[in-house]
């Protein structure tokens, strides 16, 4: 798997471009600076076939239409509990002081069981409500990669106090979904360096 991680926004968050060796591709989490994603899918020569997005915050979507209207693909995820954070995307905009946007909706909700293919890519989608009621994951078994937005960073746990966050919930998703993903499963985070299941248990202060 190859993957270019282009921080976005002031709040840094990583988006994910992925592609395998036949070029099809995937970009996870635009979440803004839209023309400078643009540019980049562009630079490597990629097979852009969907937009995949673990929840419906804005420093996690706010590139996605501009993105999508560009290169005509669909968007995929988050889970329909994140509804509300869609249609809440103006408000959002305007609390954290980032640029305007249009409330959108994905043109295919995922959920827990779902397998998504892009080219040589299989993800599992695992639900992982907490930082968000809506959250997913996007895991790929055999290469051992999981996007896993804002649950688990490393030596860290997403935020819940944001609305319908829950901590107990948040808690539950990586103890119980997360944390049963090989040991050696490397986590790409939402915001800050990657990190592998194995660490996690060992030396997260927050699940230790």
């Amino acid at each position: 798997m190859n993957i270019e991680i282009i921080p976005v926004t002031p709040f840094q968050q990583n988006c994910s471009l992925i592609w395998d060796d036949e070029k099809n591709a995937a970009i996870v989490d635009p979440g803004g600076e839209a023309e400078k994603l643009i540019q980049q899918i562009e630079k490597f020569g990629v097979n852009l076939k969907a937009i995949l997005l673990t929840h419906a915050h804005l420093d996690h979507v706010g590139a996605a239409e501009r993105i999508k209207q560009h290169f005509n693909v669909e968007i995929w995820g988050s889970q329909e509990n994140d509804r509300f954070l869609f249609d809440s995307l103006p408000d959002q905009a305007e609390r954290f002081g980032l640029p305007n946007i249009k409330p959108f909706l994905p043109d295919r909700w995922l959920n827990e069981g779902d397998v998504v293919n892009i080219g040589d890519f299989q993800f599992d989608i695992l639900h992982l409500p907490g930082h968000t009621p809506g959250h997913v994951g996007f895991i790929e078994q055999e290469k051992k990669v999981a996007f896993t937005g804002d649950v688990l960073f490393q030596g860290s746990v997403g935020r819940t106090d944001f609305p319908q966050g829950s901590h107990e919930q948040l808690i539950s998703s990586i103890r119980e979904k997360l944390f049963k993903l090989h040991d050696d499963m490397i986590i790409i985070a939402g915001h800050g360096p990657y990190t592998t299941i194995q660490r996690e248990k060992a030396t997260n202060p927050f699940l230790t």
